[in-house]
């Protein structure tokens, strides 16, 4: 884990502020949902003054990644089953925008990478290699992103990504789901590929819908075990 000095608070445009090194604890799963954050700790932890963990703590809560008790501090928000597939019902709507503008921005150097994460992620299902597929999930959906110009709805998506983080985890290790989600993601591949933008979005809008229809079942496959307090 990277040290935030207590400098990161201002325009050090090197180091990562302190609500940038907490987000990323969350976001990889290194802070549990539940968890409480106690500023002492985290200030300690992350070499930051208390006030600046403070301010971080605020900041995350306003992105719906931190929740704030009265008189028992912070803790990181558990999303639950309901929520997450708002949030996917959310990200079909954008993600399928995106896939659209994209496709009608799409350079051969877009191709080229995007059928690069394509073939790779055929070999990551052959192999067995699950997180490894999910990575390469994550890089296509991001380079989708990056290439549909649409910088509001990737600031939108960044949030929801955080907040819906623990859901996507498990369902990428749910046996089998990269084995269905793949050909999804050729298809996807394929249209913006062909620059054909409708057919990007209703590839898209298939995936994720695919994503909403599995939830609930990975959902109950889900051991139970005690919250973190």
């Amino acid at each position: 884990m990277a040290v935030v000095a207590a400098a990161a608070d201002t325009t050090d445009p090197v180091l990562p502020t302190v609500a940038e090194t907490i987000r990323e604890a969350i976001t990889s799963g290194e802070f549990a949902p539940n968890q409480r954050l106690v500023e002492a700790e985290l200030s300690q932890q992350f070499g930051a003054s208390r006030a600046g963990v403070r301010n971080a703590l605020v900041q995350l809560a306003t992105e719906g990644l931190v929740e704030r008790i009265q008189n028992r501090g912070a803790r990181v928000r558990a999303v639950s089953l309901d929520e997450a597939i708002e949030i996917t019902e959310v990200r079909m709507a954008l993600e399928g925008l995106c896939a659209a503008k994209a496709a009608k921005r799409v350079t051969e150097d877009d191709r080229r990478d995007m059928r690069d994460i394509g073939a790779r992620m055929q070999e990551a299902v052959a192999t067995g290699d699950v997180l490894g597929y999910s990575d390469l999930n994550r890089q296509l959906h991001a380079r989708i992103l990056a290439v549909s110009g649409q910088s509001t709805a990737c600031t939108v998506l960044e949030r929801l990504r955080g907040q819906n983080v623990r859901h996507q985890f498990r369902l990428a290790m749910h046996p089998g789901r990269p084995a269905v989600s793949l050909p999804q993601h050729l298809a996807v591949v394929e249209a913006l590929c062909a620059g054909d933008a409708e057919a990007a979005e209703a590839a898209m809008r298939a995936h994720l819908r695919s994503v909403i229809e599995a939830l609930p079942e990975v959902e109950k496959s889900r051991p139970r075990r005690a919250e973190v307090l």
